[in-house]
């Protein structure tokens, strides 16, 4: 039997450096701006050295990115969504998706990082079309399958485009834009989901069954 082959400590601790580092640099991203923020400042944060730094990231950039997507990946639209049959059952599909999307981009951190790529779209492009592509895209193409799925079933009329957006400016309003500006506090549990049910009742009187 060959012999039991212990991990280096250095690969044990890997992770955790990573993920110490990553919280670091969000904290101080999000603090004094990513243009003013040192690498050297988010080592002494993350207590590791810039060589450290450096092996695991390569640059100040690369670490914006991986900020900003290990965040956006816990945007995710929800996965275990009934089949529809009929309006009712899409009323209650439209609502727990809504519920789960507000409930997840609304969150403090998270709005942080809307405003943190936002504002640095210019200086690090990657930052923008990380948290479209991991983000964004993602629950559009999820939400776009239910309404796909809404048309074939004849539940309703409408391009699955058309009413992808429709339901997503009906569940968002002004609500986002007031959260970036910090101009509007974070809906509670039960603000949210009253603005959900509300946006699913809207989206299907605005398009009824067909025929």
């Amino acid at each position: 039997m060959s012999p039991k082959i212990e991990p280096r400590e250095d690969d044990a601790e890997g992770p955790e450096v990573r993920k110490r580092i990553l919280s670091a640099a969000l904290s101080a991203f999000m603090e004094g701006g990513y243009a003013q923020t040192s690498t050297l400042e988010i080592a002494t944060r993350a207590r590791v050295s810039k060589r450290e730094l450096y092996s695991l990231f390569g640059n100040k950039e690369a670490m914006l990115v991986a900020c900003i997507t290990e965040r956006a990946e816990r945007i995710k639209a929800p996965t275990d969504l009934p089949a529809i049959r009929d309006r009712e059952m899409l009323a209650k599909v439209l609502t727990a998706f809504g519920t789960k999307l507000l409930t997840e981009t609304t969150d403090p951190v998270v709005v942080a990082v809307f405003r943190l790529a936002i504002s640095e779209a210019v200086h690090a492009p990657k930052v923008a079309h990380a948290l479209d592509s991991i983000a964004r895209k993602p629950i559009r193409d999820s939400l776009r399958t239910i309404m796909t799925n809404a048309r074939s079933t004849g539940l309703v009329a409408g391009e699955p485009e058309a009413t992808t957006e429709t339901f997503l400016g009906l569940l968002w309003g002004d609500l986002m834009t007031g959260l970036l500006l910090q101009a509007a506090n974070r809906p509670s549990t039960g603000e949210i989901a009253r603005r959900a049910g509300e946006a699913s009742t809207a989206f299907l009187r605005l398009y009824p069954k067909p025929g």
